[in-house]
């Protein structure tokens, strides 16, 4: 069940999608919602439904007192790893925000101090803490979007329904048509990594 206890009264919360994929942005957003602010839908995202995750973003957008979206593209993740460039996507999220909170909770058990605020790691935070599922809604919802748009470019990847992900049909059009300027390089695309095309 998810819980609204605050240390302060208008802490962060922020979280991230896309980091498993490998294609596309990694994804973070960060939020501070109201006190009191509850939701009977609302959980970690993954657990939610396209549907329901449509459905709250506008509800959460509408009800919080600041949020911000911010992604990192597959060159930088290429170029730092996807655990930084994760915490990256997180703290350019929380940069955007208009608040006077300088206490974060973040979804996991990695993260790097951001200017001289405090913060807390919670492990699977985005099924207990109301701010962090807000997050993690938003940040998948972007996201999402994001692949539907590229989705456009590259139909044959079909990003609009794996978003990236390495599913079977994703991995066999990798070994069809190779990699786009989308995909992360420095991941294994392929199980037996094969010579991809450029």
């Amino acid at each position: 069940m998810l819980t609204n206890i605050y240390k302060f009264h208008d802490e962060i919360g922020t979280d991230e999608a896309g980091r498993g994929c490998l294609a596309g942005p990694v994804t973070a957003a960060a939020i501070v919602l109201p006190m009191g602010f509850s939701n009977s839908i609302l959980n970690d995202s993954k657990q939610l439904s396209e549907k329901k995750r449509v459905k709250l973003r506008p509800v959460i957008e509408s009800s919080c007192i600041s949020y911000a979206v911010a992604h990192v593209f597959p060159e930088k993740i290429d170029e730092i790893n996807i655990l930084n460039a994760s915490i990256l996507a997180m703290h350019k999220s929380i940069d955007q925000l208009q608040t006077l909170s300088e206490f974060i909770i973040v979804d996991g058990n990695k993260f790097k101090q951001y200017k001289h605020f405090s913060h807390e790691c919670i492990i699977k935070g985005d099924s207990k803490y109301m701010r962090i599922a807000a997050a993690s809604v938003l940040a998948k919802t972007y996201r999402d979007d994001y692949m539907d748009k590229i989705h456009e470019e590259f139909p044959m990847y079909n990003w609009k329904k794996n978003k990236g992900y390495p599913t079977k049909e994703h991995r066999e059009a990798i070994r069809q048509y190779g990699i786009t300027k989308y995909h992360r390089k420095s991941f294994r695309q392929l199980p037996e990594q094969d010579t991809l095309k450029p």
